[in-house]
Parts: structure tokens; sequence; C-alpha cells
């Protein structure tokens, strides 16, 4: 059994007697309720035994191809790849997977649906605009000879009603007799 990866270091200052009395009581509550603990205390222990009972001799040297191997080795556990760094609190927790598959399948289904209704509806491009440029009136076509197309095209310009004028002048006189005012009075003073 594998003891907690938060508790690791703890234990074996415990076991070396370094902690402190409160953090000590706390760590023993958690032991009890632990087995992979309980089972690491109690191996590192030994070994502590073991280390502290063993003579030293003053004359031992290191050869450099150890020293050189340790300081690899040291380098390569403290730059662990980014996988092992996202997948340590999983596995500091072994997870149980009758709740890690629903929390995974849960995940999986709010994903979906947030991509779905994040997806915006494909419409149907635009009907192209049909400009119409709406033209000025061709002058230059026979007007009727009202007052109100006088005045539309005397708005516009001066030299435009001189010309329609003078075209209208030009051409030949309509059958139907044009009345004027004058006529109508001379007609009303005869009666």
């Amino acid at each position: 059994m594998n003891p907690c990866l938060r508790n690791r270091r703890p234990l074996a200052w415990l076991a070396l007697g370094e902690l402190d009395a409160h953090t000590a009581a706390a760590l023993r509550a958690h032991i009890e309720t632990c087995d992979g603990c309980r089972h690491y205390l109690a191996e590192i222990s030994t070994v502590t035994e073991r280390l502290a009972a063993a003579e030293v001799t003053p004359d031992i040297q290191s050869s450099e191809s150890f020293h050189r191997r340790v300081v690899a080795r040291l380098g390569e556990e403290q730059s662990g790849s980014v996988w092992q760094t996202l997948a340590a609190p999983l596995i500091a927790a072994r997870l149980n997977w009758r709740v890690a598959l629903p929390v995974v399948g849960a995940a999986a289904v709010v994903i979906a649906l947030l991509s779905i209704l994040t997806r915006h509806p494909v419409a149907p491009p635009p009907a192209p605009t049909v400009i119409q440029a709406v033209l000025p009136p061709d002058i230059r076509s026979d007007l009727p000879p009202t007052i109100a197309n006088y005045q539309r095209i005397a708005t516009r310009s001066l030299d435009e009603l001189d010309e329609l004028l003078t075209r209208q002048g030009k051409r030949c006189s309509s059958p139907t007799p044009i009345y004027t005012a004058s006529m109508f009075a001379a007609a009303s003073a005869a009666n």
C-alpha cells in the first residue's frame, strides 16, 4: 500500500522525531484510519532505526561517478513532465472508477451541450441587393403641357424650361382648339 502523497514527507519527519507536537498528533490521528500511511511509517521507522544503529566511519569517500548519478537523478525527479505534474493530484487521490467514470461522462455531456448551444445557426446568405437608378426624366421627350410639369422643370433648371418651351412652340399645333383666359372674358362679355 502506498501512503497519501501529501503525507510522505511529514511521515518521514515523524519517524525522525522532528515534528512539533500539534502536527505529530494530527498525523498520528490520520495514521489510525489510513493503512497506506501506517505501513509507510512502519517502513520508514525501520530504516531510520537501522541508520541510527549503523556505525559511521569518517574515512568513507564517494566516487565522482556516484556523485554525478545522484545529482542527475535528483534533477530528473524535480523536473517531471507536464503530464506527470497534472496527473499527480489524480494519482494522489486514487480516484475510485465508480466515481471517476460518471464525472468524466457528465463533463463530456456538458461540453457537448455547450458546443451545440453556442453553435450559430447557418443562415442563408442574404439576397443580393438590386439597386435601380432613378434617372431624371428626359426633357427632350414630349411632356404634356401642364403647369405641374413646367414647375418641376423650372425647379431643376431654367435653361431646361426654356429648351422645353422652345421645342413645344416649334411643334405643329394640335387640332383641338386652345382656349385662353382672354377668350373666356370675350365670350362672357358677349352674353
